[in-house]
C-alpha cells in the first residue's frame, strides 16, 4: 500500500474500500501532462521567489520530464491506492529523489493544484472542440457553394411551407455552429485565470509570485478570490451547458439526416460508410451514425445535469463533492469531440438527390403564399389575398391539382385580378429568387452569405495561424 503524503495526522491505515470508492486516479489520470507542466512552472517560481534553492528545483523539473516520459511510455504503473495523478506524480517523484521531491508541494494545495490541471486541461480541450466546430462550419459551406442551384422544400412544423434553396437550409446550420464557436471562445475567457498560488482557501504565506506562474503557463490574469479559485466550476458548468446547445444543433441536423434518408422523402442518401445493415432484414440500409449522433446528445446533457446537481449545495471551499466534477467534464469532451470529427468527414460523402428536392418543392401547394402576394401587389388587401388563396388551395385539394395546374379561367373566378403572367409568378425557381430579404433565400443574399462565411473561417485561420507563431 503506497504512504499517504497526508498520513501524519491519522493512526490507522485507509480502508481498502475507502481507498477503491475515493479513488479518481482510473480517470483523472489523463491530467498528468497538465499536472506536470503546471508542478513544472509552480516549482520555478518557488526558486525565482527563493522559496526554495535553484539547483533543488532543477532536480525536481528534470524529473518531473523524465516522468512525463514515463508515463507516455507505459513505464509507470497507476492504481487505486495512489488516490489521483496528482499524488501519483508526487509520489514517484518523491521515490525518484528523496524527500527534495517533497519540497514541491510547498506554497500549494491539492485544491489550487487540481484547479489549475482543470483549468489547463479545459483551455486545450476548448481550443480544440472550436477548431472542430469550424471544419464542421467550412464543410457546410463548401456544400452550399456546391449546391447554390438546388431547390427543396422548406418546412415549418414538418409540413411544406415554401420552396428555399438547400444551399440556405445548410447555411442556417452555419448560423447556428457560428454561435456554438462563438460561445466556446466565451467560457474560454472564464476558463484562462490562474488560480495555482490559492492553496487550500486562504492563500499562502509564502512569498510567492501568482503573476509570474500565470506567465509561465501562458494565463492572461489570476483568479481574484482564493477561496473562489479552489471552488469555482462554474467554467466547467458554462462548457457542458454550450457543448449541450451545441449537440442540440448537431442533433437537429441528425434528425434532418435521417428524415432525409428515408424512402418517403430520398432527398439524400447517406454513404455506405455511415450506415450499417439489419441482421434479419437484408434491404435495410440504416442511418446509425445520426442517430447515435441525435441519442449521444442525451448524454451531454444529462452530465450538464450531473454537475449543475454536484455543485448546487456546496458550501464554500472545497468539498470532495467537487471530485465528481470531472468524468462528466471529460465525457462531454470525449462526446463533442468524436461526434464533430465523424460529421465534419460524413457531409461530404453525402449525395444529394437534386431531382427529388426540386420536385417536392413545388409540391404540398408551397406557392400559396405567392399566390397571396400577387393579388397584394395589385392592390388587393393582405388579409383579403391570403383568404383567396386558401380558398384556392382547398379547390385543388377536393380536384386533386396542384396550384400550377389551375388555369386562368379557373383563377378568375376566386378574383378578377388575376392575369396571365401569374403562372411566371407561380414559377418556384421566381418563388425563390424573388426573396431577396437580408438573409433570404434569394440566390445573390445566399451567395453573399457563402462570401462572409469563407472571409470569417478565413480570418479565423489566420488568427489561429498567428497565435501558434506568437506560440512558438
Amino acid at each position: 500500500m503506497t504512504e499517504k503524503l497526508w498520513n501524519g495526522r491519522f493512526e490507522q491505515p485507509t480502508d481498502k474500500l475507502v481507498e477503491e470508492y475515493t479513488a479518481s486516479i482510473h480517470f483523472d489520470s489523463r491530467l498528468y501532462r497538465h499536472d506536470i507542466e503546471g508542478s513544472i512552472a509552480h516549482c520555478r517560481m518557488l526558486a525565482e521567489c527563493g522559496i526554495i534553492p535553484h539547483e533543488e528545483a532543477s532536480l525536481i523539473v528534470q524529473t518531473l520530464g523524465e516522468i512525463l516520459r514515463d508515463i507516455e511510455r507505459g513505464k509507470i504503473k497507476l492504481d487505486a491506492s495512489q488516490e489521483d495523478i496528482h499524488m501519483a506524480i508526487e509520489n514517484e517523484l518523491t521515490a525518484r529523489i528523496g524527500e527534495t521531491g517533497g519540497k514541491l508541494h510547498t506554497a500549494r494545495s491539492r485544491n489550487d493544484q487540481v484547479a489549475l490541471d482543470m483549468r489547463l486541461y479545459m483551455r486545450e480541450a476548448l481550443n480544440e472542440i472550436r477548431d472542430l466546430v469550424s471544419l464542421v462550419q467550412s464543410t457546410l459551406v463548401e456544400m452550399a457553394e456546391e449546391n447554390l442551384d438546388v431547390i427543396m422544400p422548406g418546412f415549418t412544423h414538418l409540413q411544406h411551407a415554401q420552396p428555399v434553396l438547400f444551399s440556405h437550409h445548410l447555411m442556417a446550420y452555419y448560423e447556428m455552429f457560428g454561435r456554438d464557436f462563438a460561445r466556446l471562445g466565451e467560457c474560454s475567457v472564464r476558463t484562462d485565470v490562474m488560480p495555482l498560488g490559492s492553496a487550500a482557501l486562504a492563500g499562502t504565506a509564502f512569498p510567492t509570485d501568482m503573476e509570474w506562474t500565470a506567465r509561465e503557463l501562458g494565463f492572461p490574469r489570476v483568479i481574484g478570490n482564493s477561496m473562489d479559485a479552489v471552488s469555482d466550476r462554474d467554467y466547467m458548468i458554462e462548457f457542458c451547458s454550450t457543448a449541450a446547445i451545441l449537440m442540440m444543433h448537431v442533433s437537429r441536423m441528425a434528425e434532418e439526416l435521417v428524415i432525409w434518408s428515408s424512402a418517403e422523402f430520398a432527398f439524400v442518401e447517406i454513404s455506405d460508410a455511415f450506415c450499417t445493415g439489419s441482421s434479419i432484414m437484408p434491404q435495410k440500409k440504416n442511418p446509425d451514425v445520426p442517430e447515435l449522433m441525435r441519442g449521444k446528445t442525451g448524454r451531454v446533457y444529462g452530465n450538464l445535469f450531473a454537475l449543475l446537481t454536484i455543485a448546487k449545495g456546496l458550501p464554500l471551499a472545497y468539498n470532495r463533492d467537487l471530485q465528481e466534477d470531472k468524468e462528466p467534464v471529460f465525457d462531454s469532451v470525449d462526446t463533442v469531440g468524436a461526434t464533430l470529427r465523424l460529421l465534419g468527414k460524413m457531409l461530404p460523402q453525402i449525395r444529394i438527390n437534386k431531382d427529388k428536392m426540386a420536385l417536392m418543392a413545388g409540391q404540398g401547394f408551397t406557392a400559396a403564399t405567392d399566390l397571396a402576394d400577387y393579388l397584394a401587389r395589385r392592390g388587393v388587401p393582405f388579409r383579403k389575398a391570403h383568404h383567396v388563396a386558401g380558398r384556392i388551395v382547398q379547390y385543388c385539394i377536393q380536384a386533386g391539382k396542384e396550384l400550377g395546374e389551375c388555369s386562368l379561367d379557373e383563377l378568375k373566378t376566386f378574383h378578377m385580378a388575376f392575369d396571365e403572367d401569374v403562372f411566371s409568378y407561380l414559377d418556384i425557381s421566381s418563388i425563390v429568387g424573388r426573396r431577396q430579404s437580408v438573409g433570404g433565400t434569394g440566390a445573390p443574399r445566399v451567395a453573399e452569405a457563402i462570401a462572409r462565411a469563407k472571409a470569417e473561417l478565413a480570418s479565423r485561420e489566420a488568427s489561429s495561424k498567428k497565435n501558434t507563431q506568437m506560440e512558438e
